[in-house]
Formats: structure tokens, sequence, C-alpha cells
């Protein structure tokens, strides 16, 4: 009992790191978005297709957690202003496949590109880290995540 009461703390002060960094980094998403036209989940979507230059729909949603019907919405807001495209999955017809177009590459390395974004503003933060600091940094996550992935898969979560 003893260690878990010790341990307590130390998760929390853990959490509450994590939180601080993605208010902070949500913040910039937020002003990212506003400042290019677009919603929060439409500029996320953005960006997570971007990743794969293509992705069925139903992974998308799996990735971000948006509701079906926030998803939906985003995604027809980015065709219409042809930052994405999409067509039937082949061999699977009920399933749409989203495709960055290259006026939304564009489109995001203007916005990745600004002074004031948050590319920007995480490259100097980075530069502030020795080299040995962000390899560790970034191990640590890689842990933990997979950790945690371990756990809701163990679960039965997503």
């Amino acid at each position: 009992m003893e260690k878990e009461t010790s341990e307590l703390p130390r998760a929390i002060e853990l959490l509450q790191s994590f939180y601080h960094v993605q208010k902070n980094i949500m913040r910039y998403v937020q002003k990212a978005a506003v400042e290019s036209g677009l919603t929060v989940p439409q500029y996320t979507i953005l960006t997570t297709v971007a990743q794969y230059a293509k992705m069925s729909q139903k992974k998308v949603g799996e990735v971000t957690f948006f509701p079906k019907s926030t998803l939906s919405q985003a995604v027809d807001g980015l065709v219409r202003a042809n930052y994405l495209s999409r067509a039937q999955m082949e061999g699977n017809r009920r399933e749409i496949q989203l495709m960055i177009t290259d006026e939304g590459v564009e489109f995001l390395k203007s916005v990745h590109n600004r002074e004031d974004g948050l590319f920007k503003i995480f490259q100097s933060a980075i530069q502030t880290l020795s080299e040995k600091q962000y390899e560790g940094l970034l191990e640590a996550h890689r842990q933990l995540a997979d950790f945690l992935e371990r756990q809701g898969n163990e679960k039965g979560g997503n």
C-alpha cells in the first residue's frame, strides 16, 4: 500500500505535465485553424490524412475520436474547399477513402510555415533541448504510449 500511495503524486505530476503541454498545443491548433478559415476538427482531419496521403474515413474517425456527425461535416467542408478528395474504397463500396489534394498539401505547408504557428514554435522549443534530452523524451513518450495502448487493448478499449 505504501508504494501505491507514493506513486500517486508522480502519476498526477506527469498527467498534469501532459495536460499543460496538450493545452498549449491546442491553443496553437485553434489559432492555426481560425487563421486558416478551418474549424479545429477540419484542421485535425486534414493534418491526420496528410500524414498518410490517403486514409479511410473510418480510420480517420478512430484516430481523431470525432463522432461520425462531426467527422462527416468536417470532411464535407474540406472536400468543398478542395483540400481533400474522397472516393469509394476498392473492394468495399460502403467505405470512403480520403485523399489529400495538391491544394491541401500546399495549404498545410503555408499554415505550417507561419512564423508564429505551432510548428515553428515547437521547433524553437525543441532547440532548447539537448540531443540526449530530446531522444530521452521521445523514448519515454513511446514507452508510455505503448503501455497505454496495450492496457486499452487488453481491457477492450480502442
